[in-house]
């Protein structure tokens, strides 16, 4: 007898391209639908796993308020901002349709669509894949076709899927708010909540710290976090560039926002920097306008520099770098 072929047979499968529609419903184990005879995990769905693996570095890059969604999304508790559907990727019946943005929902769900039809969606969620953004897009299209009254059920995430970029209006200006808690989760239309969205409400809203968003400076929010105070400031540039930047800054004694203030660190998050200042006890938000203002200015001009770094630059470089927290 002639000996046996180690080789595998080749995959005689067809190639089958399938609208990511036939696909919302298919479980892991269920039948691929290509035909295939294979469970759908093992077939068209990895390109799901996929999708959820890939990592992008700076998700929000090219969206207005870029930084104020950083924030929104890693240190803000309670915010709303709402942005208009748009694009190629959207179906004509939902272009200008609003959206609400919003920092947490009850439970951390990815998002709900009201009674009245209005769509809110969570930018701090339990989990999410590599991309942010995609995430995003991912619970918009689901919520427009969620029946209102109802949280959102997500499906699996495909790689091809539309990203916040590709659904929404990036020509016009974000309007962002601050809010000193929770309210906009029942809505306009119940004036006293009862039960346990009363009991929720009130936990969510005593573990809220005070913020306030500056307004001469963008995405720059101060917070009272027990009996410190802090400015947390999220700045679009490349790390590099800023941390030499706040480094020629604080080598000349000029990194300071008042009298007693301090820049003690920064978090990195979704591929920029956010200085952390902390500041005397007592100080307000208005007490920071017009100091940051003026440091906003000192920062343009050191960023501007092409100079190299002197000794003492580096050394403030060195420590500041050595003070970041990754946040994502």
């Amino acid at each position: 007898m002639g000996k046996k072929s180690r080789q595998r047979a080749k995959n005689t499968t067809p190639t089958v391209t399938l609208d990511p529609a036939d696909l919302e419903d298919v479980g892991p184990r269920e039948p691929c639908p290509c035909g295939s005879g294979k469970r759908f995990k093992q077939c068209h769905g990895k390109e799901r796993a996929q999708a959820a693996d890939a990592f992008v570095v700076r998700p929000f890059e090219g969206l207005p308020a870029e930084c104020d969604l950083i924030a929104f999304r890693e240190i803000v508790p309670s915010g709303t901002v709402q942005v208009e559907l748009a694009g190629e990727k959207v179906d004509a019946q939902y272009a200008g349709k609003t959206v609400n943005l919003v920092t947490l929902l009850p439970m951390a769900m990815p998002g709900l669509v009201r009674d009245d039809d209005s769509i809110w969606i969570g930018l701090q969620t339990h989990a999410s894949s590599g991309d942010p953004s995609r995430d995003l897009g991912h619970a918009i299209t689901a919520a427009l076709h969620t029946e209102p009254g109802n949280p959102i059920q997500l499906g699996d995430l495909m790689k091809d899927g539309p990203r916040l970029q590709d659904l929404i209006d990036t020509t016009k200006p974000l309007e962002v708010k601050v809010h000193e808690g929770f309210d906009y989760w029942v809505g306009e239309n119940v004036e006293d909540p009862t039960g346990e969205v009363a009991a929720g409400l009130e936990r969510a809203n005593a573990a809220a710290a005070p913020t306030v968003r500056l307004e001469s400076v963008d995405a720059a929010y101060w917070t009272q976090i027990g009996d410190r105070i802090y400015l947390r400031w999220v700045l679009p540039h490349t790390e590099d560039t800023l941390l030499d930047a706040l480094a020629r800054l604080h080598a000349a004694g000029s990194s300071a926002l008042v009298d007693g203030s301090r820049l003690i660190g920064s978090f990195r998050a979704l591929g920029v920097l956010a200085p952390v200042w902390e500041l005397p006890a007592g100080t307000q938000a208005a007490d920071v306008e017009k100091p940051a203002a003026e440091f906003a200015a000192a920062l343009e001009k050191a960023l501007a520099t092409d100079a190299p770094l002197t000794t003492d630059e580096r050394a403030a470089k060195a420590g500041l770098a050595s003070r970041q927290l990754t946040i994502r």
